[in-house]
């Protein structure tokens, strides 16, 4: 297929992620990157790098890259070579440096990814002033949210239907599922009181965050396309040690109902993750698994979505309408 070589070399892909440290060593350092540096318990870094140490290593960043060579794949289907970067938020390869390194490779414009389809402003807003902070001239369209991204959906689907029917092969009954997303600080999705209470999180004008509304809907689709599942929950995972309250329900107090219900089965399937790394690794296959263990109930996950050919196409259909905004806001720029 021919390429238009003028027209790639100026445009790219920019995919963000969280970030995860290689050792356990890095920790400290990593969490002070997570907190921008405010002061941290000793007690919660030594929970966190001992949740490392029974995971061995997080394979976030590892995954993500290669999610960004499928996505490059799938995006030189078009005729085109767009080159795809990967960025994270909390350590190498950081954010600046990347935009940097694009800036250095001639990118001219490119097409901004947040890979958390739920993204609460919160952390959107942490993510899209890491890029314009070092972003200059570079022209940049930003994707905050996707959360009802009909590829998305059928990416959990697959992995989902996949799951269910070798789970209730194996118990000759319906399995039910219980959703999770990542929770968040109730405080950050909440809307200003006044345009001085708003600060750099929040754009004037704003209501209350959509991101728990958004988990939620993401869970509606992919249980839609799964219409064996005799009924699901939804809860949210992985709350914080920071003060204040984050927002629930949790997966605890959930367990602990569905239990209460005579459930002996399920299958639990986070959909606010695209891949492998300590909140799955930990908190689901570990410390959620023996929870539900000890109130009799028998828990199992799908696979990640990791290098999901679907996911891949999702990714890069979002490339695509952002980079086709750019152009088309280009062509305006000129007349």
């Amino acid at each position: 297929m021919p390429t238009n070589d003028a027209k790639s070399d100026k445009r790219g892909v920019l995919l963000l992620a969280h970030g995860t440290p290689e050792t356990i060593d890095q920790i400290p350092e990593y969490l002070r990157n997570v907190v921008s540096g405010r002061p941290m318990p000793q007690h919660v870094i030594e929970e966190i790098q001992h949740r490392y140490s029974l995971i061995g290593r997080s394979p976030l960043t590892d995954i993500t890259r290669e999610q960004g060579r499928l996505v490059e794949a799938e995006l030189a289907k078009d005729g085109d070579t767009v080159p795809v970067y990967v960025g994270m938020r909390n350590w190498r390869p950081y954010i600046p440096d990347v935009v940097k390194q694009m800036r250095a490779d001639g990118v001219e414009q490119a097409a901004v990814l947040c890979l958390a389809p739920q993204n609460s402003r919160t952390s959107v807003g942490l993510y899209r002033r890491a890029v314009q902070a070092e972003a200059g001239p570079l022209r940049i369209d930003f994707t905050d949210s996707w959360a009802d991204h009909p590829l998305l959906a059928d990416a959990f689907a697959e992995r989902l239907r996949a799951a269910r029917s070798q789970l209730s092969g194996e118990t000759g009954a319906p399995v039910p599922v219980l959703f999770t997303a990542h929770s968040v600080p109730t405080r950050t999705i909440q809307p200003p009181a006044s345009p001085e209470e708003a600060g750099p999180r929040h754009w004037p004008g704003e209501g209350a965050d959509p991101y728990a509304d958004d988990a939620r809907r993401t869970a509606e689709l992919v249980a839609a396309r799964v219409p064996e599942i005799p009924q699901w929950w939804f809860a949210f995972q992985s709350q914080g040690a920071s003060g204040g309250p984050w927002i629930g329900p949790t997966v605890e107090e959930t367990l602990d109902g569905i239990a209460a219900q005579g459930v002996k089965t399920l299958l639990l399937q986070p959909i606010g993750f695209l891949c492998d790394h300590v909140e799955i690794l930990y908190d689901v296959d570990i410390a959620f698994r023996a929870y539900a263990g000890h109130r009799g109930i028998r828990l199992e996950r799908p696979e990640s979505l990791n290098r999901s050919p679907l996911l891949a196409r999702a990714i890069a259909d979002l490339a695509r309408q952002a980079l086709a905004r750019l152009t088309e806001a280009g062509q305006v720029a000129r007349k």
